[in-house]
C-alpha cells in the first residue's frame, strides 16, 4: 500500500469527492429538487398516466430478461475462458467487450440490419410469425447486448482467484458435473454473481440509444423509460421527465447499496 504524505492524500480524497459531486450527486440532486417541487400529487399524476405505466412495464419485462439471459451466459462463457483452454480463446475474450466499446446506437443499427423484415434472417422470422424490430423482442436483445460482459467481468477474476483444487478434488472423489458446480463453484463465486447481476440490472434500465433504434419508439407499444424521459421532456412535460429519470435512478441506486451493505466485508475488499 502506496503511504502518501497527509496533505498529498487529503488533496486527493478532496479532488476525488469533488469530482463524484460535480458528476454524479448534483446533477441527481438537481432532478430530485424539481420531482418534489410541484409536490407528491404531481408526482402521482405523472407516474399514472399510461403511457409512463406501460413504459415502466416493458422495461421491466426487457430488464429480467435481460439480467435472466447475462446470467445464464455469463456464468457459462467465464467458466469456458478460465476452466478450460481452446483455440480463439483471446479472440472470444476480446469480442465480450465489444458491447462497452460500441456506442449503443450502432449496435441498434447492427440488430435492424441483422434482423429486419428485409433481411434474410427477419424475413424468416416474420414470415414465421416472430416480429424483432419494432417489437419487445428486439426491445430485449439490444438491452441483453449493451449489458453482455458486464457478469462475465465480475466472474473471471474470482474464478481465476479460487483455482480450481476443490472442483478437481471433488471430482476425484466421485462427485458429478453439477454437483461440484453448485456446492463448490457456485458458493465460491456468489457475490461476483450478485454484483454482476446488479450491474446488468442497473445497466438495463438505463439503456437509451439501442433501444431507441430497434423500439421505433412507438407510444403505448414500444416506449421504454428512457425514451418516456426523452419525449416528455422535449414535448415541456418536464414533471412527468424528472419524475420518471429520477425512479430509475433511484431503482439503480437502492440495488447497488443493497448489496454493498449485504456483502460480507472479506469480500469487499
Amino acid at each position: 500500500m502506496i503511504r502518501e504524505p497527509g496533505p498529498v492524500k487529503w488533496m486527493l480524497r478532496l479532488v476525488a469527492i469533488v469530482y463524484v459531486a460535480l458528476l454524479v450527486v448534483w446533477p441527481i440532486l438537481i432532478v430530485a429538487q424539481r420531482t418534489f417541487a410541484p409536490g407528491w400529487q404531481a408526482i402521482m399524476t405523472s407516474l399514472s398516466s399510461p403511457e409512463v405505466q406501460h413504459s415502466l412495464q416493458l422495461t421491466a419485462q426487457a430488464t429480467f430478461w435481460s439480467v435472466l439471459c447475462n446470467l445464464v451466459f455469463g456464468v457459462g462463457i467465464s467458466l469456458l475462458l478460465v476452466r478450460y483452454d481452446f483455440a480463439g480463446k483471446g479472440v472470444l475474450s476480446v469480442l465480450l467487450d465489444l458491447p462497452l466499446s460500441v456506442s449503443p446506437p450502432v449496435v441498434g443499427l447492427a440488430l435492424m440490419l441483422v434482423y429486419s423484415r428485409d433481411s434474410p434472417v427477419g424475413s424468416w422470422l416474420y414470415s414465421a410469425g416472430y416480429q424483432i424490430i419494432f417489437a419487445t423482442p428486439g426491445i430485449v436483445l439490444a438491452t441483453t447486448f449493451v449489458a453482455l460482459p458486464l457478469v462475465i467481468r465480475e466472474v473471471v477474476p474470482v474464478l481465476t482467484e479460487i483455482g480450481d483444487d476443490q472442483e478437481v478434488a471433488a471430482t476425484s472423489l466421485g462427485a458429478s458435473g453439477w454437483q461440484s458446480f453448485w456446492r463448490i463453484t457456485l458458493p465460491g463465486i456468489k457475490w461476483a454473481v450478485v454484483y454482476g447481476v446488479v450491474l446488468t440490472l442497473a445497466r438495463s434500465i438505463g439503456e437509451f440509444g439501442a433501444v431507441k433504434v430497434v423500439s421505433g419508439n412507438i407510444s403505448l407499444q414500444t416506449q421504454t423509460s428512457t425514451l418516456v424521459v426523452q419525449d416528455t421532456y422535449q414535448n415541456f412535460e418536464q414533471q412527468t421527465a424528472y419524475t420518471v429519470s429520477l425512479l430509475l435512478t433511484l431503482v439503480a441506486v437502492v440495488c447497488i447499496t443493497v448489496v454493498t451493505l449485504l456483502r460480507p466485508k472479506e469480500d469487499k475488499a
